[in-house]
């Protein structure tokens, strides 16, 4: 996996003028962390399956999601998190899914005030959003945003360590927040092919029980244990 050092420090998290579960707008501390720059692609993924016999994803034998390059999906949060063990067995290294805060620095990419990973244009207006999406496209087709991820914000959902609350950001700690210690569903971030609008804003929440797997959703990599919590 190939990794980007996100560096620590203050961003601001959220969004004052759309949804309610995207506000407040608030002020977060994290820790350095390393994050992929890629989401997790059916090539690395099929090295797993083959290693542990792990039942295979949702659409795996469907043509339309059969790139190498494409990022696997129809994989459940809990076979997310089998991956990160195994992957972590194998390499030496801690391997996991980002916190709801790493996902969202990330995704701005250093750009503070701008409502999408790479600006404030909205995606109608990009020449990559256009044309038949019939599934997911391969990774890295389209320009890296300000820290040198792809896709971050489209292409497929993204699952995020945390349990989600509609509500979390009225309470939630302002160093190294975790999510809520329990809940019914996953948070998820970033946008779908399968969505008419391709590519989501970077303080867009999204969720879904963590024992779903569905087409139009996968999952990219932290390096590194939490700063303040396991992976729940």
């Amino acid at each position: 996996m190939h990794a980007v050092l996100i560096p620590e420090g203050w961003f601001w998290m959220g969004s004052q003028n759309h949804y309610t579960w995207e506000s407040p707008r608030h002020r977060v501390w994290l820790d350095a962390f390393a994050i992929g720059r890629t989401a997790v692609t059916r090539r690395e993924y099929a090295r797993f399956l083959a290693d542990t016999g792990h039942a295979e994803p949702a659409g795996w034998t469907d043509t339309g999601f059969s790139c190498p390059d494409q990022p696997v999906v129809g994989v459940t949060w809990f076979a997310a998190a089998s991956y990160c063990e195994w992957l972590s067995q194998l390499d030496g290294d801690a391997y996991r899914l980002p916190t709801e805060a790493e996902w969202e620095k990330a995704c701005r990419g250093g750009l503070e005030n701008a409502e999408y990973a790479w600006g404030d244009e909205p995606p109608e207006r990009i020449d990559y959003f256009h044309g038949p999406w019939n599934g997911p496209r391969p990774v890295g087709q389209w320009g890296p945003n300000g820290y040198g991820l792809f896709n971050m914000g489209d292409n497929v959902h993204e699952w995020c360590s945390d349990w989600y609350a509609e509500d979390y950001y009225q309470s939630s700690p302002e160093r190294n927040p975790t999510g809520p210690k329990t809940g019914t569903r996953r948070v998820s971030r970033g946008g779908s092919w399968r969505h008419q609008i391709k590519a989501s804003r970077a303080a867009h929440r999204s969720s879904l029980p963590p024992q779903y797997g569905y087409t139009d959703y996968g999952f990219r990599l932290v390096v590194g244990r939490m700063a303040s919590d396991a992976c729940r």
